[in-house]
């Protein structure tokens, strides 16, 4: 196994009992790993920054640990790297925009420091969509990440330089975030296994902020084993963090029986047949999943949930206003620092007002309390993932307003979702399902998940990244075609003004041409309900025992 040869796809589950034994060495492994990234980097555009000097002080202190009879555990000595909006002590982190470049942190992330206190080995920072919000994006300092599966496709995003990475063989897992499918994104497009926690139970304290309601931290692995062990390290009670749950933490490796006797697992069939019909490819790839899991002695069930777009429309309205609230100061000062995709995601949220917000918010507490009857018959919920991956071409801003998402219902509803690969496109393309579980049983999720890739093994197979490299990225598109009346564009601009936000004509143009999609998309969770319905986030005062 210390043949160079045999790392590059290596899992942790199969690195780390070589590490403990002594038959692996951490230094010989960092070794190995950074010759790859040197040889295929410039094919991937995965790091903003790698830190090979670090990441070699950090392997040898991690041989010396070992050596001297100081194993820590599965972590220990495993390379790893880190989206960029993971704060990092001593080390730049940009989030991937101008307005960062230079912003060196003084402490970790908690999720940082945990890795690094398992013995892990940091090589360093992850290309993300600005902000892990805008993309993908061609006016930045730093190049778009490339699919591994085909070098002219996106990986997916907004953790895109951490599905490039870990698809490539470069690592055997990074870290990601989640706001609306920005783990499992990445993952589905790039093969890879990709889990978005319960909300609460990994810490986002240190972690550059983009949706209070919505963002959550998770890895992207290569097998469900690894998912399971990388979540041992991140899960638990952080009070630096308000949204951090007080709850106990299982074994999540324990839970890998591969037996799903008794299980029943609710097909969301309307997500892919009716509300975003998918391939047939996709389908017959999905249905054949469905079969491996009746297979392995699950009861498959078919379940209703809303409409796929309304989830959307409820994170939209949430999300947006809280990532412009974020940057809004900034927008104002110097928004020439932003690149055009992030701000034409982004700046429409200025036309969002409370009303809808909160609107919004009530939607989602309905949302949310209509899954419980769900839960209650249903061990766990399979759709399909995203993919199969887009050609860079074929990216416009004003897709962000005009489309929907396979993965938004449980950023919504806030349960575990974890995406994986179900096979492959006659193009060679990844496809991927999606598996999703009530709160905090992010250990069931794990066990049907990994029981599947056991019985499928789509794990073993491996991109050819000796393919020519791919071809010129596309320039930044033009802005979208605006169809507002001279008096609705007069009404926006006031709007904009208002918020103090000096727009050239580039800016506004796409502001205007995406004000008839934000305001359909707030129309639709603005309906009419009781006069005290609650939102989602109350007050409430906790007090300890």
């Amino acid at each position: 196994m210390s043949d160079p040869a045999t790392l590059d796809f290596a899992t942790i589950a199969e690195l780390a009992p070589l590490i403990e034994a002594r038959a692996l060495s951490p230094v010989e492994l960092t070794e190995a790993l950074l010759k790859r990234i040197e040889r295929y980097e410039p094919k991937l555009h995965a790091f903003v920054a790698l830190t090979a000097e670090h990441a070699m002080a950090a392997a040898q202190r991690a041989e010396q640990q070992i050596t001297a009879g100081g194993y820590q555990g599965p972590l220990h000595g495993i390379p790893f790297a880190l989206k960029d909006i993971y704060e990092t002590a001593g080390i730049e982190t940009t989030a991937c925009s101008r307005v960062f470049q230079g912003y060196v942190p003084n402490e970790d992330a908690t999720t940082t420091r945990r890795l690094n206190e398992a013995g892990g080995v940091l090589f360093g920072k992850l290309v993300t969509h600005e902000f892990a919000h805008g993309g993908p994006s061609f006016d930045l300092p730093w190049l778009p990440a490339r699919n591994p599966w085909h070098f002219d496709h996106v990986t997916g995003g907004s953790s895109s330089g951490s599905g490039a990475a870990v698809a490539a063989g470069l690592l055997p897992v990074a870290l990601g975030t989640d706001t609306g499918g920005s783990i499992r994104g990445p993952a589905g497009l790039c093969g890879l296994v990709g889990l978005k926690p319960t909300y609460g139970l990994v810490s986002r304290r240190g972690v550059i902020a983009n949706s209070y309601s919505y963002d959550h931290c998770g890895p992207l692995t290569r097998s469900v084993e690894d998912a399971a062990i990388v979540l041992q390290c991140l899960a638990g009670y952080d009070p630096a963090d308000p949204a951090s749950a007080q709850v106990a933490v299982p074994s999540y490796r324990a839970a890998l029986t591969g037996d799903l006797r008794g299980m029943t697992i609710g097909v969301i069939r309307h997500f892919y047949e009716d509300d975003a019909p998918v391939s047939g490819e996709v389908h017959a790839a999905i249905e054949a999943a469905i079969g491996v899991l009746r297979g392995l002695g699950a009861r498959i069930t078919e379940v209703r949930l809303r409409p796929l777009p309304i989830y959307q429309d409820i994170k939209v309205t949430q999300a947006e206003p809280e990532v412009f609230s974020i940057h809004q100061a900034d927008l104002r000062s110097r928004i020439e620092d932003y690149g055009e995709d992030f701000k034409g995601r982004v700046l429409p949220a200025c036309l969002i007002g409370a009303r809808d917000y909160l609107a919004a918010s009530r939607e989602r507490a309905r949302v949310v309390a209509e899954m419980e009857p769900i839960y209650g018959h249903c061990d766990a919920l399979l759709t399909v993932g995203p993919g199969p991956a887009p050609r860079f071409d074929g990216w416009r801003v004003i897709d962000f307003w005009r489309g929907g998402s396979i993965t938004a219902p449980f950023n919504v509803t806030g349960g575990p979702a974890l995406v994986q690969c179900m096979g492959f496109t006659d193009g060679g393309l990844p496809m991927s399902l999606q598996l999703a579980g009530k709160p905090f049983d992010d250990a069931t999720v794990l066990r049907i998940a990994h029981a599947y890739e056991r019985e499928t093994r789509w794990l073993d197979r491996r991109p050819d990244l000796e393919a020519p490299p791919g071809g010129p990225l596309p320039g930044v598109p033009a802005p979208a075609v605006c169809s507002l009346s001279t008096a609705e564009r007069d009404a926006v601009a006031t709007i904009a003004t208002r918020a103090g936000l000096n727009l050239g004509e580039r800016d506004f143009e796409q502001l205007c041409a995406s004000a008839p999609l934000v305001s359909a998309r707030v129309g639709r969770v603005s309906r009419a309900r009781e006069r005290y319905d609650p939102p989602t986030h109350l007050f409430r005062h906790h007090r300890s025992a």
